[in-house]
């Protein structure tokens, strides 16, 4: 595909013609579709079209980031009367992490109908975890202006329902991953995993940290989250898969070399 046919393609998304197909994916037709293109509209393509007076969705993110928690919140509260605070707060702390939120995100392949500029376009963009997840919580904010807390609410059913239904009220550490897997080596006869940030990416007040999880000086995982703990959460989550595969072992060790033989003479 010719670049002119990629950035043809890019300035579709996010367009008026464009928005019934999402509003299908999304269940939820808006009487004021400006709120969805605003939710779908990320800085960089505002600044490349600074005069034309674009509102960016930074602060729908903001009102959407409020909005799920709250939802989320009265949903985990209802559905687990019985779990302490903490237990509630792990609860939540899952399904508003953004690697979850990517996930959903994904499903509905929201990357595809975000606008971006041609810079941000080029270098991936549609499939950054920021610009994805941020679209998302954009979108909980604009359903929320547009339709009320009841249309929030119905829109996060339907996304979460199935993540919370599966959750059962026996399990005690919800979404605490790094605490599952310290678990899980301490059955094995391994040593509590090791957490690296390897790396941090985007200015201090939006910063996402890369993390890299060692067991035995192995990197058996690597995550990123906005946070150096949520990143290590999904590194956790991940080396827990990684450990329904195999089993951690340490590095072989090296045989002990054999003393050298004494060498006789016939005399």
């Amino acid at each position: 595909m010719s670049d002119d046919m990629s950035e043809q393609s890019g300035e579709s998304a996010g367009q008026p013609e464009a928005l019934p197909e999402l509003e299908s994916r999304l269940g939820y037709r808006f009487k004021d579709p400006e709120l969805l293109i605003r939710a779908l509209t990320h800085r960089s393509y505002v600044n490349e079209r600074e005069k034309e007076g674009i509102r960016h969705n930074e602060s729908l993110e903001f009102l959407g980031d409020a909005v799920l928690g709250f939802l989320v919140s009265s949903r985990i509260f209802h559905r687990f009367p019985n779990l302490s605070e903490g237990d509630l707060s792990k609860i939540r702390a899952y399904l508003v992490s953004a690697a979850n939120l990517l996930h959903i995100a994904e499903e509905l392949q929201l990357g595809s109908y975000v606008r971006l500029s041609r810079g941000e376009e080029k270098t991936g963009g549609r499939s950054k975890r920021a610009i994805v997840v941020d679209a998302y919580e954009a979108i909980v904010g604009a359903l929320y202006l547009d339709g009320g807390v009841q249309a929030a609410s119905e829109f996060v059913e339907r996304q979460m329902g199935a993540y919370l239904d599966s959750l059962g009220e026996g399990q005690k550490t919800y979404g605490d991953f790094k605490s599952l897997l310290q678990e899980r080596l301490h059955d094995l006869g391994q040593p509590e995993p090791r957490y690296r940030v390897v790396n941090e990416i985007g200015p201090d007040h939006r910063k996402t940290f890369v993390v890299h999880l060692e067991v035995f000086g192995e990197v058996i995982a690597q995550a990123s989250g906005r946070t150096k703990k949520e990143a290590q959460q999904e590194a956790a989550r991940l080396a827990l898969e990684t450990l329904d595969r195999r089993a951690v072992q340490p590095p072989a060790e090296s045989a002990p070399e054999e003393p050298p033989k004494s060498v006789t003479s016939d005399e």
